[in-house]
């Protein structure tokens, strides 16, 4: 299924108006979008339990006015494996037809918003063109990831060879669904110092692990945890959007999690882990018995070793307020960024339009050059100077220099001293698992959780993902790599939580990363680490280009600029089990690789 988690319904000529037995649930969506529980199918779409609560039946009382039907096209008008929008008058739909036959659905990734139909379209299933996650053309089921929501599926129905849409006008609007979830059954006090299921962190991997234990039928208590102090939030964008609000970037709110029986605690930081009594240990003396673990912590910043660490007005962008204030901060004033690590480079992005100067520390020749290869990095770097950012790289802090507890000046090895109202570190991450030292739970010598390909730790009952994990990677020969992407968090949660029910699933994707600078978005599929040469067409002067990137004779990884669908067309392939050699791409004819359906 090409990196999918299930194989597709068969396709019909008559779909079933799926969605409309699940409208009610558009109302627990946020008011951003960002969010419904990401929905993952099981084969052929059906739900493996179902709670009393959850209603599949499609409701009688729906009026006609509720809909909107019109003709869209000739049947001829597409071809096999094409793709396309149709207006339908209250909103649009993606048409596609595949094997002869039609299928609608919505025509917005949920994620954010990228039109599907420049996506790529494969065996039942279509790929988002900005960030790669996966639907299903007959059940509109999310089947890999980034994002948490599902499309609305429309009836559509051949007459006199035209091709007649008709769709429910809320969903034509909304253009996402959440799948429905079972509800708690047992009699909880929110005081009692046991969950069936436990989950340290509220990330992508936390909330992707709770959700699906509720989609799958789970019906015990499902306890979240979290230091921050709000619901859980899209991350990724702090960096590129340092001025929105945690309400802004919210991906659940309180209400949703409670409408679901997902018990969130706020502001609670683990301090130890018993797994002789099952009990996880809370630093206000909260002590908490599991039955099952998923620990989901996430990374901490990199220590690093200067002078006068007791300054204000320097950040480790962890959280919304960080964000805002370092935003604040910059305003006409002079922004030090210490690190070239992609969160970094986004963060010295952003102030360029706010900050009167923008200056970048990194101990690298180039940024990103052991993750995108020196061209790359340097066609990067060519765009930020010009936009104003100065670097001073193969170069480190020595000093950072404040008056009255406040920051002035950052002081380099060279001697190079800068101005700084504002720093913002962003030298790279460790693990967030030194409470885990003396638990036994077994730890690697960089302090990441070692799993297996079912997502368990050494210890049964106990389970881990996200950025903390060491985990077997298919595509390299079981090879134990950490792969800190927000995608692949997603993953992780969906892995771990049907195992946790005894329904034990494999990895079945492929890497997916994106950063987006000056407008400019690098998109980035596979697994690239170790790659030993760069095969790049297009121009990079331009910013439009592809990088494939090889080990041997064969393509681990892609990168791209202003190249769509092609990162997520190479996505498609690799997830397939299909190999693309060195060969393939050196010729410069990549138009093998380009959807041709897509309109």
């Amino acid at each position: 299924m090409g990196g999918c988690f299930s194989k597709p319904k068969p396709v019909e000529v008559k779909v079933e108006l799926s969605l409309l037995d699940k409208e009610k649930e558009v109302d627990g969506l946020s008011p951003n979008g960002k969010a419904s529980p990401f929905a993952e199918c099981r084969p052929n779409g059906a739900l493996a339990h179902g709670s009393d609560d959850d209603s599949t039946l499609l409701p009688l009382y729906h009026k006609p006015r509720d809909y909107v039907e019109a003709s869209v096209c000739h049947v001829k008008d597409l071809e096999n494996g094409q793709m396309r929008e149709v207006d339908l008058g209250s909103g649009r739909a993606l048409l596609i037809k595949e094997h002869g036959e039609f299928t609608a659905m919505g025509h917005k990734c949920p994620h954010y918003g990228a039109p599907l139909v420049k996506g790529v379209l494969s065996k039942g299933h279509v790929r988002c063109p900005w960030h790669g996650a996966c639907f299903n053309i007959a059940t509109g089921d999310i089947e890999d990831f980034p994002g948490l929501d599902s499309l609305p599926i429309f009836q559509v129905r051949v007459e006199k060879d035209k091709v007649i849409i008709r769709a429910n006008k809320q969903a034509l609007q909304s253009q996402k669904r959440s799948k429905p979830m079972a509800r708690c059954s047992a009699v909880i006090n929110s005081n009692t110092g046991f969950s069936h299921v436990l989950i340290i962190g509220s990330g992508p991997a936390g909330l992707v692990c709770a959700e699906t234990l509720r989609q799958e039928g789970f019906t015990d208590r499902i306890v979240m945890c979290t230091m921050d102090k709000h619901p859980p939030y899209d991350r990724p964008k702090l960096s590129k959007s340092l001025e929105s609000t945690a309400e802004q970037l919210r991906l659940r709110s309180m209400d949703f999690l409670q409408d679901h029986d997902i018990e969130l605690l706020t502001e609670k930081e683990v301090v130890a882990i018993d797994v002789k009594t099952q009990s996880v240990i809370f630093e206000d003396g909260l002590r908490m018995e599991y039955r099952k673990l998923f620990i989901a912590t996430g990374s901490r910043p990199k220590p690093m070793n200067y002078k006068g660490k007791d300054v204000r007005n320097v950040f480790h962008l962890r959280t919304p307020e960080d964000a805002n204030s370092i935003a604040r901060l910059a305003n006409n004033k002079n922004a030090v960024i210490v690190g070239t690590s992609f969160v970094g480079m986004e963060v010295a992005a952003a102030l360029t339009d706010k900050a009167h100067s923008v200056s970048v520390i990194g101990i690298e020749s180039v940024p990103f050059k052991k993750a995108l290869g020196e061209k790359v990095g340097k066609a990067i770097m060519k765009l930020f100077e010009a936009n104003r950012v100065k670097f001073y790289m193969l170069n480190e802090v020595s000093e950072m220099v404040g008056h009255h507890g406040q920051l002035k000046e950052v002081v380099l090895k060279s001697g190079k001293v800068l101005r700084a109202d504002v720093c913002v570190i962003g030298a790279g991450s460790v693990p967030a698992t030194g409470f885990l030292k003396q638990s036994g739970i077994h730890l690697d010598s960089k302090g990441f959780i070692t799993v297996n390909k079912n997502m368990q730790t050494n210890v049964d009952g106990v389970f881990a993902g996200g950025d903390v994990v060491m985990f077997p990677f298919p595509p390299r020969n079981n090879k134990k790599v950490n792969i800190p992407h927000w995608q692949m968090a997603h993953v992780h949660g969906k892995v771990a939580a049907l195992s946790m029910m005894g329904r034990a699933t494999e990895i079945k994707t492929v890497p997916y990363f994106w950063s987006a600078m000056f407008g400019k978005t690098i998109r980035y599929a596979g697994y690239g680490d170790g790659f030993d040469d760069v095969i790049i067409q297009g121009d990079l002067d331009e910013l439009r280009f592809v990088a494939f990137y090889t080990r041997s004779e064969e393509v681990v990884s892609v990168t791209s600029m202003n190249y769509d669908p092609i990162v997520s067309r190479v996505a498609e392939v690799l997830g397939s089990g299909k190999t693309i050699k060195k060969r393939d791409v050196e010729t410069g004819d990549i138009s093998w690789l380009i959807d041709k359906g897509s309109q």
